[in-house]
């Protein structure tokens, strides 16, 4: 890896190490998340770096893809468990990373599994082991905890300006032979249930992404394209940050023109199939 890549990437983790106790201390109940995420996406911004994607604040059996909608009320309870997912970049280079707390309690058996399922998986990762391998390690650290892995969700690679790069590394057993290089970076998710493990689609989406160049009559939509391209660089954007643009009601018309002619893809919110509670824990690292 060239050393001015590298550079990058220590620096994004550097903030990303400033942004993780800023953000746990603000999980409280009674807080707003979208009061939460928008400082936390501003502290990234103060410390000098950028935005990797809308900050994730998903509760219960969300289990990923939900950041605030314009105007959110939503508030912590006591007890909810909250993940919060947070990517920081320097010129797209990504530090992607997640923890999950207990409202009002120290700790949570669910969040134990998730940390010590990624705990194990680090352990694992180096040059010349095969993804099947750590998600095996994954899937039974979680399962002799008395938990499931979330098996349709995975950890991945990361690079420049791409949030989902090469190897996906599911969180269950599987055949995939493909083998770990030095210098990939991975960021490697755990996620652990008490439901059946499998997250389904569900309404409403809230996180999108430049696709291609299409054309669309709508003005708004057209900004919009823009704003995807110019200042998010094909990364994952947020309804709520395209206010600036026209009124709430224009940015859904603009957002479902743009969908409906594979513009821009959205990212549905992902939910326990059985409603089963789940934690996340998530780690950045470039293998050694």
């Amino acid at each position: 890896m060239e050393k001015e890549v590298l550079e990058k990437y220590e620096k994004a983790k550097s903030i990303s190490d400033n942004i993780m106790p800023f953000a746990k201390n603000l999980l409280k109940e009674n807080s707003k998340i979208l009061e939460i995420a928008e400082k936390i996406e501003e502290k990234i911004k103060s410390l000098g770096g950028e935005v990797a994607f809308p900050v994730n604040i998903s509760i219960n059996e969300n289990a990923a893809h939900y950041t605030p909608d314009i105007n959110d009320s939503i508030k912590l309870k006591a007890d909810d468990l909250v993940k919060v997912d947070v990517g920081t970049h320097i010129d797209g280079y990504i530090c992607d990373r997640a923890f999950t707390t207990c409202i009002g309690k120290k700790t949570h058996p669910l969040i134990e599994a998730s940390e010590r399922g990624l705990k194990e998986a680090l352990k694992a990762i180096k040059p010349g082991v095969k993804v099947l391998e750590i998600s095996e390690i994954v899937e039974e650290t979680i399962t002799q905890l008395g938990f499931n892995p979330i098996y349709n969700l995975c950890g991945h690679g990361l690079e420049q300006y791409n949030q989902h790069a090469p190897p996906m590394i599911p969180n269950g057993k599987n055949t995939i032979q493909y083998i770990i290089n030095e210098n990939h970076v991975i960021a490697m998710e755990v996620f652990a249930t008490n439901g059946s493990g499998i997250v389904k689609e569900s309404s409403p989406t809230l996180i999108y992404k430049f696709s291609q160049v299409k054309p669309v009559r709508f003005w708004e939509a057209r900004k919009i394209l823009e704003k995807t391209i110019k200042d998010f660089k094909g990364l994952p954007f947020a309804k709520r940050w395209l206010t600036k643009i026209t009124t709430p009601i224009k940015i859904d018309f603009a957002l479902k023109q743009l969908l409906d002619v594979d513009a821009i893809i959205g990212y549905p919110i992902l939910k326990e199939e059985t409603n089963g509670l789940v934690a996340q824990t998530e780690e950045t690292i470039i293998v050694k």
